[in-house]
């Protein structure tokens, strides 16, 4: 019966979705790929519970909160990290297992687990057969942190490339993979650009703790930089350095231009369509690609305790409003109107917003 309903829910729904649809390859022949195609998948880290995957019917009527151990009978583990997806398949990635679950993304049953190889494992980016994975290895260590490669044939670690400490987002473009480095449990302000044919790695210095990155419509990387939290001998908190919004040149990996946010603390950002989205106090912010410095007004004030997690996708706004005692919140928006048009229970730890 779920089965045919969610067929039924799609076809009423492709005339207006036809785009996502063609995207994802979500019809096979006109036949549905799984229970979990055509929809939104919200990862949760865990924390006092397992890490999860949740998902929202793309017509936002239908949640299910813990859709990896409905299938499978069993759980990811703590923490979950990241979602990376590539053809049918969707790579899970957990860090306090050092594990990579592989699964269908569409169905969600389990096809493979990747333990050996890993170190506290992060992201994922994909390329010629490859997935390309950020590991910590020991957090307090500044040496030993590494990228994996990852034969997706085999599902097996082939080779480790050595970068700086703390890397985080993985991005692959144009032949380079591109690592953003936060600094795990220190700081860093650099982002690694590795040569795929002959892993050779050089690196582009940007603000202190960069993590987000995106290619924008110019072909440009554009990279979110915290800022580093600073702390006395007795490590009292006693201010922080500024972040920035950099973009780079993926030609000549250089710095095209920075937007300092001294005095703004920016954590999360997306984009779509020519449009940068970022939270500032609690408030969702929009800039232009052709913006040289920061908007004054804000589009949204959010409801969110703790936001966690923005994505944006087909003109709505999602954030996640993250617990870690709980069930955590999604909160979705109307990019047409700039307002609330739902909210559902997702997993703990609630922190990025997937489009299946």
């Amino acid at each position: 019966m779920k089965y045919l309903l969610k067929f039924l829910t799609v076809f009423l729904s492709v005339g207006m979705f036809v785009t996502s649809c063609s995207d994802d390859d979500d019809f096979n022949g006109g036949t549905p790929l799984g229970d979990y195609e055509n929809g939104i998948l919200v990862s949760g880290e865990g924390s006092l519970l397992s890490g999860s995957v949740a998902f929202v019917s793309v017509d936002l009527t239908t949640v299910e909160t813990d859709i990896y151990a409905a299938v499978n009978g069993e759980d990811l583990g703590n923490y979950l990290q990241s979602i990376g997806f590539e053809g049918n398949k969707a790579y899970i990635v957990v860090d306090n297992t050092n594990t990579i679950t592989v699964v269908n993304r569409y169905t969600f049953e389990k096809i493979a687990t990747i333990t050996s190889g890993l170190s506290m494992p992060r992201h994922i980016d994909f390329e010629d057969g490859k997935g390309y994975v950020s590991n910590w290895g020991d957090p307090f260590d500044p040496t030993d942190d590494f990228v994996a490669v990852i034969n997706l044939s085999t599902n097996t670690v082939e080779t480790t490339i050595s970068v700086g400490n703390g890397p985080e987002q993985v991005l692959e473009e144009n032949g380079k993979v591109y690592v953003s480095h936060k600094g795990a449990y220190s700081m860093n302000n650099i982002i690694s650009v590795i040569d795929i044919a002959t892993h050779d790695v050089s690196s582009i210095e940007v603000a202190d703790n960069p993590d987000e990155m995106f290619i924008n419509d110019a072909g440009q990387l554009v990279v979110l930089s915290e800022g580093a939290s600073l702390y006395d001998d007795d490590w009292n908190y006693i201010g922080s350095t500024p972040g920035a919004i950099t973009k780079i040149n993926t030609t000549t990996n250089t710095v095209i231009s920075s937007i300092s946010l001294e005095g703004t603390y920016v954590g999360l950002m997306a984009y779509e369509d020519g449009k940068l989205y970022y939270i500032n106090n609690n408030a969702v912010y929009v800039m232009n690609d052709s913006a040289t410095s920061l908007p004054t007004t804000p589009i949204i004030t959010l409801s969110a305790g703790y936001a966690y997690g923005l994505s944006v996708d087909d003109n709505r706004l999602f954030v996640c409003d993250a617990s870690f005692t709980g069930l955590s919140t999604l909160y979705v928006y109307s990019l047409a109107t700039n307002s609330e048009i739902a909210t559902f229970e997702v997993g703990q730890g609630a922190s990025k917003v997937y489009f299946n």
